[in-house]
């Protein structure tokens, strides 16, 4: 699909990996909508690129339909949306403090699964809406995974079980959703350079990015964001997962 005037709702858009794929998408002349809670660093954003911000609460279904209807009403239409807002928190099933708190496991599938899922659903319904092009393509829609998925540390339970859920719903959908022209993909990303890896020490982040393979460093948001653009543009990505990872492949701990 090509990119210039499309419409893109980015989930997650303030910083990040989503931050940097509203980045990319606007030089690539597309409209772009970021869609996070924060609202101070939404609207930062949003005047950095040049583009939409509203704020929204993705596990919430009136609250996405108001971004997906302003994106539609200022734009004219709908062509994708890229999920990146997520959470995640470290604990052990059984730990030293005693066991892993019911509700921790709950938020974090709850933003990561039903959030992403919310947003795919309402996203579609205006996507579908929109004029094919020569191939009868209407949109594409780009979830985030992670290699936690495949490869889960301990003290990862939550996390690695609420992107497990992201890997296995995208061809469900891809397949579902190939009747209205619209694509679905995932990325897995490794360990990438986002706020949630920034509170750590340099010392332990240095120490992170020595464990990839090749690069021998933390990912960089961008790089998310190039590969986001190359699924949008390539017509033959659909219904996959693609990791994103320099060939980490993670250890227990």
């Amino acid at each position: 699909m090509q990119i210039q005037g499309k419409t893109f709702l980015v989930t997650g858009g303030a910083s990040g990996l989503g931050g940097a794929t509203a980045e990319v998408l606007r030089q690539a002349g597309a409209n772009v909508v970021i869609v996070d809670l924060n609202t101070g660093a939404g609207k930062k954003k949003a005047e950095e690129i040049d583009a939409l911000f509203v704020q929204t609460d993705v596990t919430d279904e009136a609250s996405v339909k108001n971004a997906v209807e302003t994106a539609v009403n200022q734009y004219g239409g709908l062509n994708g949306a890229i999920n990146c807002a997520g959470l995640g928190f470290a604990s052990r099933v059984i730990g030293r403090h005693g066991l892993h708190p019911l509700d921790f496991f709950t938020k974090v599938l709850q933003v990561n699964v039903v959030g992403t899922f919310n947003v795919i659903r309402l996203a579609a319904n205006a996507i579908k809406e929109a004029e094919p092009n020569e191939d009868g393509e209407r949109g594409v829609i780009v979830n985030t995974a992670s290699v936690a998925a495949f490869e889960g540390q301990i003290g990862q339970a939550a996390y690695a079980a609420s992107k497990g859920a992201v890997v296995s719903m995208t061809l469900p959908i891809a397949r579902e959703f190939a009747q209205f022209g619209i694509r679905v993909c995932s990325i897995a990303p490794g360990t990438f350079d986002t706020p949630m890896l920034g509170m750590l020490p340099e010392e332990a982040r240095d120490s992170l990015g020595k464990q990839i393979p090749f690069p021998s460093r933390l990912g960089k948001p961008v790089e998310y964001g190039m590969l986001a653009k190359h699924i949008i543009e390539n017509p033959m990505l659909n219904g996959e997962v693609i990791r994103l990872d320099g060939a980490i492949r993670m250890q227990p701990k």
